[in-house]
């Protein structure tokens, strides 16, 4: 290993780190790491060779009753949402503090569990979630509550109030990320906490239950719940005594959620689901680096990525030479094993999506797209799920690959004509979560992030952005926005108190 941060430098030192590691798979309930009260657990698997990882506890309704019970108590007793908020603040900076002095761990963790790249791990999404939970907690004792503009006999306040128990339930593509982001201002405005990590990659979020109270947070405030969707999920979408259930995941489950708050007690139900999203563009641009930014955008994190830009648009005068330069940026994502640094490209999560994936490839040749590389697995390493990044031309947009979110390495190139007919293929989706557009037009560029229906618009780059903007969709593509100030509104509810001051 590396004498800087003792950190590996290959392939061989990542898999000697992952060999010595101890993994905890308990559940994480009022302070302590826990069984699931039936005893059973459910193993997870590394998708880079299949192995099993550990043994995780399957939590399900009962598990669920007690900690939202445990929740609800902590709520109530105030060592949390009523502790002063230069307190929790100092609290949740020590927490970011924890998950970078772990980084090295976490970022293991994280790529054994799902498939990613440690070299995404370690530059990307630790230092991200470090960076949401710190700036969260930075914000609590920044924001202030209003006195509305009354006359001289009368005082009226508006103030914050927490939600009380808040239900988070996030995905198996970027566990870590997502955690931070419900996590920061779920915290930071004093709400106590049931986390539902997705069933096939819980580690990351057990790890940061007790990095939490390591730092300070108290007992109560967050509990960790593995557990499968269709039961675990379920009672906890259903439960009445939870306020809030914040969900990233498919458009399908997030159907569901909105149907549980109904049956239930109406809950807060806020939703990032699936996306398709356009990356368009003009012959304007820069062709060079627009191309090296469309494989980013369908091929990072092996397309497993909500905001992934997979729909290229291109403008005709140029579709043919600009499909050849994304052709040749694609061969930088050659999958790879995941724990080795010079991997651009992982392993998919497991079977069933890598199944997912050949079927929308043989869906697009059935239908009379034109396969322009790719469209077939690669063996990297026996027992995993790998893929080569794939590009198709001639897709209309009828074409069910230009449609539904595939959720792997697949890119769609569609031609289009002058910026009206890009506009029209662009918001030609039920989704609406991002759009990038590539032209060296001001004027342009304006219009056309104005008009395009998506919470997040990338002009002359993809996947920009920091904890500073929002981050959401438009149409099915979710409502309720993470990241930002924006976020915190979430997790609170507004209490109007007018004074008569005769």
């Amino acid at each position: 290993m590396s004498a800087q941060n003792n950190i590996p430098q290959n392939l061989q030192e990542w898999q000697a780190l992952a060999a010595s590691l101890k993994i905890e798979g308990r559940a994480f309930i009022n302070g302590s790491y826990v069984d699931a009260l039936s005893g059973e657990t459910r193993a997870t698997h590394n998708p880079a060779n299949g192995e099993q990882l550990a043994q995780i506890a399957s939590c399900g309704p009962k598990d669920a009753d007690l900690a939202v019970q445990v929740a609800r108590e902590t709520f109530e007793a105030g060592v949390w949402s009523k502790m002063p908020p230069m307190q929790r603040k100092k609290i949740m900076v020590r927490f970011a503090e924890l998950i970078e002095e772990n980084q090295v761990e976490i970022a293991l963790l994280e790529s054994l569990d799902a498939g990613k790249p440690i070299g995404d791990t370690m530059a990307v999404d630790v230092p991200g979630a470090a960076t949401t939970i710190r700036w969260s907690g930075e914000a609590i004792d920044k924001i202030y509550d209003e006195v509305a503009p009354t006359g001289p006999g009368e005082l009226g306040l508006v103030t914050r109030m927490p939600l009380g128990v808040v239900a988070a339930i996030v995905p198996w593509n970027f566990p870590l990320s997502t955690t931070a982001w419900k996590l920061g201002p779920a915290l930071a405005t004093g709400n106590s906490i049931i986390l539902k990590p997705a069933s096939n990659t819980p580690l990351t979020a057990i790890k940061l239950a007790g990095l939490a109270k390591q730092a300070g947070l108290p007992d109560g405030v967050l509990n960790v719940l593995p557990g499968p969707g269709s039961s675990l999920g379920k009672a906890l979408g259903l439960h009445m005594d939870i306020d809030c259930l914040t969900f990233t995941g498919s458009t399908e489950v997030g159907k569901t959620l909105t149907e549980y708050s109904g049956q239930s007690n109406l809950k807060r139900t806020f939703l990032e689901l699936g996306g398709k999203s356009p990356n368009i563009v003009f012959a304007d641009a820069d062709l060079d680096k627009a191309a090296e930014a469309a494989a980013l955008a369908i091929f990072y994190n092996q397309g497993e990525t909500c905001t992934a830009g997979s729909r290229l648009l291109v403008e005709k005068s140029i579709a043919g030479d600009f499909i050849q330069k994304v052709r040749k940026a694609a061969t930088r994502f050659k999958p790879g094993h995941p724990q080795d640094p010079n991997t651009a490209m992982g392993a998919l999560i497991d079977r069933s999506q890598f199944d997912t994936v050949e079927f929308y490839v043989a869906k697009g040749l059935e239908q009379g797209a034109q396969l322009v590389c790719g469209g077939s697995p690669v063996e990297e390493v026996a027992g995993g799920y790998y893929y080569e990044p794939t590009v198709f031309r001639n897709v209309t947009s009828d074409m069910t690959i230009a449609r539904e979110e595939i959720f792997g390495p697949v890119l769609s190139v569609i031609e289009f004509d002058g910026e009206a007919e890009a506009l029209a293929i662009a918001n030609d989706s039920i989704y609406g979560l991002a759009a990038g557009i590539w032209t060296n037009n001001l004027g342009r560029a304006h219009r056309m992030a104005r008009d395009i229906y998506a919470g997040s618009v990338w002009i002359n780059n993809y996947f920009g952005g920091d904890i500073t903007v929002p981050f959401g969709g438009f149409k099915q593509s979710g409502n309720g926005r993470d990241k930002s100030l924006h976020a915190l509104d979430k997790y609170c509810e507004l209490k109007s108190t007018w004074i008569d001051l005769s």
